[in-house]
């Protein structure tokens, strides 16, 4: 992978939007996550790195709905989106992958990105299923092939996702996540069980996306080059608390981001 920097960040005038306030996330004596906030803007990507059980799968799951904020707020554009069941959020525009991977593993791959359309079809999903809406489904399956193909999957499109490697379904699982036709693209840990020449693959492959629909891009990822890499601007949390928010560079000669998590 080149260690070049990455680009100027285009998304720096850009209007906020996503802005968490104050974020805090409690498991009986455990916090998880405390007091945290941090703005994203439009057209970023924005990177969230830290060590294991640092909290920044917790933090997206308070972003998506599916764990309850023990206090704090997150706005998305003008929506306020604290109380909202992660169904709602997606609906909103908020879209993301899983640390594991939570793919339909016994349906084809192309279902898996079929069934992933449903919040934005007029008929919904069973009606599709069942065939109610012919026009629409045959809309629903070009999508799906266009994505399939985008992720490098479309000649696998009829194999069961329980079968592809871990970095195919990594493939599969964003492909899965655009086929809700999100603003904001949350993205745990892409690279893990890529090869080499995969990861090289892959800061390229999230910028296109980016570009390509116009995203904002959060990436929790613990391969720190790529991070450093792609990501506009890069937080760290280190047990539960936010320890630093800034480019790359700042971040890397942080003396508190060295000590928890990069070392010497």
């Amino acid at each position: 992978m080149s260690d070049s920097a990455p680009p100027k960040n285009a998304a720096q005038d850009a209007p906020v939007l996503l802005d968490a306030q104050h974020l805090t996330r409690r498991f009986g004596g455990l916090v998880a996550v405390g007091d945290v906030s941090f703005q994203v803007r439009r057209g970023e990507i924005f990177g969230l790195i830290g060590p294991n059980g640092a909290g920044k799968t917790t933090l997206f799951n308070l972003m998506t709905g599916l764990t309850p904020p023990s206090s704090g707020s997150l706005r998305f554009g003008d929506q306020t989106m604290t109380g909202l069941a992660p169904h709602q959020i997606a609906e909103s525009g908020i879209s993301r992958t899983f640390q594991n991977i939570r793919l339909f593993g016994p349906l084809s791959a192309l279902e898996n990105v079929k069934i992933a359309q449903h919040a934005r079809t007029r008929a919904g999903l069973w009606a599709g299923v069942f065939g109610r809406d012919r026009a629409e489904e045959r809309r629903v399956n070009l999508r799906a092939w266009e994505l399939l193909d985008l992720v490098g999957l479309s000649d696998r499109a009829g194999e069961q996702a329980a079968n592809f490697s871990y970095g195919d379904q990594r493939r599969l699982e964003i492909a899965r996540a655009l086929a809700t036709q999100p603003r904001a693209l949350l993205l745990d840990e892409p690279a893990a069980g890529m090869n080499t020449a995969e990861k090289s693959a892959l800061t390229s492959f999230i910028r296109e996306v980016r570009d390509r629909f116009d995203l904002t891009v959060m990436v929790i990822e613990h391969h720190v080059p790529l991070v450093m890499n792609l990501c506009d601007r890069v937080a760290v949390l280190n047990f539960g608390e936010l320890i630093a928010v800034g480019d790359p560079a700042s971040v890397q000669r942080d003396p508190k981001v060295i000590e928890a998590y990069l070392g010497s």
